[in-house]
């Protein structure tokens, strides 16, 4: 099943139109930063086509934060548009301490130190030979580092071997040189260090974004589920006025586990199955691990997401010239192909939006890209009929086989659902339709958390108080037309439940033909 020829994109209006942003499934997250907070060009990249925005709490502070995400919801209400907002958190950074100025250049073969209680590196003279001395942000790791574990500074720029630790001290030698200069970051792949998963200013910024009703977020350095889930329980407890109230699920912040350690990879079924989002961060991922092995690592993780039935997120460095060049590299575009063709959920941008002089033409550079390989896979893949009936969602899978079938067999255009709670959007999402899912929900934070539901449209509605399923029908059909994802006569098959607007109803499958508000179909 694919979707008509009438509805694919046509590469001819792609290629001759530099701001054509054609409609994908696959989502796109943009990092916000001072080349895209301003309102006029938050409402260009909504316009462009971001889906969710990234606010990335390891630069800025939280007035900072607090405006862009004002700014981000305003702008998002004045278009009528439905947007998410991520917060990244930083977690347990490991840096150098601050070095004098000019930095230490560090040669092949040199000895190095790592000790406790330095605050600004020096020249110890040892035999003659000067010895760089130099601190630590986070000084445990110094007693955690074991001698044969590589030691690696500034994203693996410098690489160390620990060749002798004492109380206090480690001594390393350097097989690659380079310059060092303050406060760069310090990477152990081979180390199980035991910092928390969480720093003081992480829990500072988890109490903002549960403040301020942030729809993700992003814990960093994940190593293991028990991470997560104490992520989840903590959030969960900060939560519990809201569920005094009534409220069991709306203000708990769906979590993102960002998988950039060797160690997340030894643990990633625990994982993705505790999560309610993996970003498969490539940039410590790269440094961390063999970079050759980053792009089979990539596909075993979402290859694993699919199996759990977790949304993805690839990450880091995906259209990285355009930064500073209003194009991208044959190979960038390649590698934003490949992650749809992985079958990735979403694929986000950092410093191309955050920092970039090109950020509006960026993600509309990454629509066009992801939409030719989406138009590929259409033409090359066939849909199956989904295969997932997680525990107590049976009725929902039997229904949305059900779905399948009948938009198999009718060439439907559409498949449109209530879901209060996202759970039959991302039930319907997480299932290869190949055919745009619209989802409606009255809750406006969980509209929001399905826009990273790969081909979910989330529409915000109030359920209807006349006329029930026929009335938010004749709503349907509306809304697939002005969307240009339907037209009259289109065949569609709806998911819903009675009454709307409630949570954990689904139990009607009907299919109807657009603008035939006489066919008998959705009466009550």
């Amino acid at each position: 099943m694919a979707l008509k020829t009438g509805r694919t994109v046509k590469s001819s209006i792609a290629e001759h139109d530099p701001d054509f942003a054609p409609p994908t499934f696959a989502k796109v997250v943009a990092t916000i930063g001072p080349a895209s907070d301003s309102p006029e060009m938050l409402a260009r990249l909504i316009e462009a086509g971001v889906n969710v925005f990234r606010l990335n709490f390891s630069h800025g502070n939280l007035d900072e934060h607090a405006r862009r995400l004002r700014t981000i919801r305003e702008t998002a209400d004045e278009l009528g548009r439905v947007v998410g907002v991520l917060g990244d958190l930083a977690g347990p950074k490991l840096r150098i301490s601050e070095v004098p100025e000019g930095g230490f250049i560090l040669g092949v073969g040199q000895d190095v130190e790592l000790r406790k209680g330095v605050t600004r590196a020096f020249f110890e003279d040892r035999v003659g030979e000067p010895v760089p001395v130099f601190g630590v942000t986070i000084e445990r790791i110094i007693d955690e580092v074991r001698p044969g574990q590589r030691v690696l500074i500034n994203d693996g720029a410098i690489r160390m071997l620990a060749v002798e630790s004492e109380p206090g001290v480690l001594r390393c030698r350097v097989l690659v040189g380079g310059e060092v200069t303050s406060r760069k970051g310090i990477n152990l792949p081979e180390t199980d260090l035991s910092l928390p998963s969480m720093t003081d200013r992480d829990h500072e910024c988890l109490q903002w974004a549960v403040a301020n009703g942030l729809d993700f977020l992003a814990l960093s350095f994940v190593r293991t589920a028990a991470e997560v889930r104490s992520l989840k329980e903590t959030i969960r407890g900060m939560c519990a006025a809201d569920r005094a109230k009534g409220d069991e699920q709306g203000s708990t912040i769906q979590v993102i586990a960002k998988i950039e350690k060797p160690q997340a990879l030894d643990n990633i079924d625990a994982i993705v199955a505790e999560s309610d989002a993996i970003m498969v961060a490539r940039g410590d991922l790269g440094v961390e691990m063999d970079l050759a092995r980053v792009p089979v690592a990539q596909k075993k993780i979402i290859e694993c997401c699919e199996a759990h039935g977790t949304p993805v997120i690839v990450a880091t460095q995906m259209l990285e010239t355009m930064i500073d060049r209003p194009i991208p590299t044959r190979a960038e575009a390649s590698d934003v192909a490949n992650a749809i063709f992985d079958n990735t959920d979403a694929v986000m941008l950092s410093g191309e939006t955050a920092v970039g002089k090109f950020p509006e033409v960026t993600v509309r550079t990454m629509r066009r890209i992801i939409a030719e390989a989406e138009s590929h896979m259409r033409a090359h893949r066939l849909s199956k009929p989904p295969m997932r009936f997680a525990e107590g969602h049976s009725s929902t899978a039997a229904l949305a086989r059900g779905a399948w079938q009948a938009a198999a067999d009718l060439d439907a255009a559409a498949i449109v659902c209530w879901s209060q709670h996202g759970g039959t959007a991302r039930y319907l999402s997480q299932n290869d339709f190949q055919i745009p899912i619209l989802a409606y929900s009255s809750d406006p934070r969980f509209v929001r958390r399905m826009t990273l539901l790969r081909g979910v449209t989330p529409v915000l509605h109030q359920p209807p108080t006349e006329g029930g399923l026929g009335f938010w029908n004749r709503t349907v059909d509306d809304h697939l037309v002005a969307l240009g994802l339907a037209s009259p006569g289109d065949w569609i098959a709806l998911l819903a439940g009675r009454p709307l607007g409630v949570a954990k109803r689904t139990n009607t499958l009907t299919v109807h033909r657009v603008g035939e508000q006489d066919s008998g179909y959705m009466r009550e």
